[in-house]
């Protein structure tokens, strides 16, 4: 499954947002520095679709808010 995520670093809390089937909007604690709010976003995701984070894999994006991503089984 491909998805859409719009990340907004930064934030005082942690969350995934449901836009619609495949679009996200993830709010994360870290900045976009050093790889750490990737990090996060990934973390966040499997948490919320209960896979493993080596099935999450950031397509497009690495170093944009907006990022496609792709959640394996």
């Amino acid at each position: 499954m491909r998805i859409q995520v719009i990340v907004k670093p930064n934030s005082k809390k942690e969350k995934v947002e449901k836009i619609d089937e495949t679009n996200f909007k993830i709010y994360v604690n870290d900045p976009p520095r050093e790889n750490k709010a990737n990090e996060s976003v990934i973390k966040l995701l499997s948490e919320y679709f209960g896979v493993q984070r080596s099935k999450i894999t950031i397509l497009k994006g690495i170093k944009s808010k907006v990022k496609i991503i792709e959640i394996g089984k």
